[in-house]
Formats: C-alpha cells, structure tokens, sequence
C-alpha cells in the first residue's frame, strides 16, 4: 500500500489517519505536504465539528521517513513544521488517538493536537539527538509548553522513549486507555465535542494558545451570536442545545 493519509466524517468528526505500515506509519515528505491541504478541506467543512488524528493498525506514527532525510533535510523538516503548524492552528477541537509507537515527528504531530488519548503501552520518544539533527523551535516550545521544562529536556536530550504512565505525569498525554478501550473512549469524547459550542471552543482555543489580543473579537463575536440565549433557554428547558454557530462565521 502507498503511504497516505486517508480521511473520512462521521458524526461531525473528521478522522485523519496516517497509512504507512510497512515503516510503523512513518512519515514521508509527500505526507507531510499533504496535510495542511487536507487539514484546511477539512476546517472549511461545514460537517466537521471536531478531528481525530491516528495511526493505522497497531501504532500511531514512528515519525519521518528517514529514507526522505537522505536529500535534503532541512527542505524535509521545513514540511514537517508546516503540517504540525497547520495541525495546531486548525480551528476546531484536535485530539491524537495513539496507540504503539509515538516518536519524532509522530509525537511532533500529537503534540500539535489539543488533546491526547494513548492506549496503555505506547512508547512516546521525542528522538532528533539519535539522528544529529535540531528540533524545531517551535516543536521545542510546544513540547515546553506541554510537558515543562526539565521533562521536555529528559526527552530532547536523551532521545530515549518513555511509557503512557510516564506520559500521563508529565502532561504529555490526557488520558491512558486500557488495550481495546480506547477506540470507544475517542468516539465518547468526541461525541461530547461535537455537542458542544463551537464559539466557546474556538475562543478557549486562542486564548490556550497565547493569543492575548483577541478579547474584544470575541466578545464581539458572542454579543452577535445566539449562542449563550441558545445555551441558556435549552438547560431551562431540559433539552440539549442546538448551537448554530460555526468558526467560519468569523474572522
């Protein structure tokens, strides 16, 4: 099979899943190139009120195709921080459902994500110090931001690979699954996601994020919207909401 990255919508939410079995799901440079197109189809549609990222089969991504480093590599991490910023600028809820092996540009991807369900027993690995190659700042800073300082040290400088528990501790994931469980936890969670308002989303995701100069837009924003009446007239009646509004309806 060639490696690709396949997509559908269920239910609101947009699967993207990473398909490269015969190297653990790696990453190659046409892959990374293909997803912030796919990623802006799929914010621009009107269905998608949340995105999951995953791996195929047994694990999530063991990062880039080392093969596609041989040529040019900064031309190859150029792509993979284009994808992983357009991966955490998207502008609805993200979560990465990992299971396996999460390392390099695997873990660069899930960190870019909002949240980070893992199935008990995945290995994360953050892994540049294997291979002589400088990581990203901006994968750098989103891994500080993450997991803190020392621990995002522990995984730079070292390269070793660590465990979901581990993982849990130092904020690198959210949630740890059981084997077989986490499948039907994603599907729970973004079920929840896809109920909720999309306003009070898209706002606690810029201000999460460190926008500090939006406060006004949003209030704007909201004021214009029938969000809160919507929200309140609907728990007064007992009833599930019905929110309308969507990010493309601003700027």
């Amino acid at each position: 099979m060639e490696p690709q990255l396949l997509h559908s919508v269920t239910d609101s939410v947009a699967t993207v899943v990473i398909s490269h079995p015969a190297k653990r799901n790696a990453m190659t440079a046409a892959m990374w190139a293909a997803l912030p197109p796919l990623l802006g189809s799929l914010a621009a549609d009107p269905r998608v009120r949340a995105l999951v990222l995953t791996g195929d089969g047994g694990t999530f991504c063991a990062g880039a195709d080392i093969s596609t480093l041989q040529g040019s590599p900064l031309q190859a991490q150029r792509l993979a921080v284009e994808a992983e910023e357009a991966l955490a600028a998207f502008p609805k809820p993200t979560l990465a459902s990992v299971r396996g092996h999460c390392v390099g540009g695997g873990a660069q991807l899930a960190a870019a994500c909002d949240l980070r369900f893992a199935e008990e027993g995945t290995r994360f690995g953050v892994t540049p110090a294997k291979l002589g190659i400088v990581y990203p700042s901006s994968a750098t800073r989103r891994l500080v931001s993450l997991v803190g300082p020392a621990a995002a040290k522990y995984l730079l400088f070292s390269g070793e690979l660590i465990g979901t528990q581990r993982a849990l501790r130092t904020g690198l994931v959210d949630e740890v699954l059981p084997a077989g469980a986490l499948d039907a936890r994603v599907a729970e969670f973004t079920a929840v996601l896809a109920s909720r308002s999309q306003l009070t989303q898209a706002a606690a995701k810029e201000f999460a994020d460190g926008r500090t100069d939006r406060d006004d837009h949003w209030h704007k924003v909201a004021s214009a919207s029938d969000e809160t009446a919507e929200g309140v007239t609907a728990f007064l009646e007992r009833r599930a909401p019905r929110f309308t509004w969507s990010p493309s309806a601003s700027g």
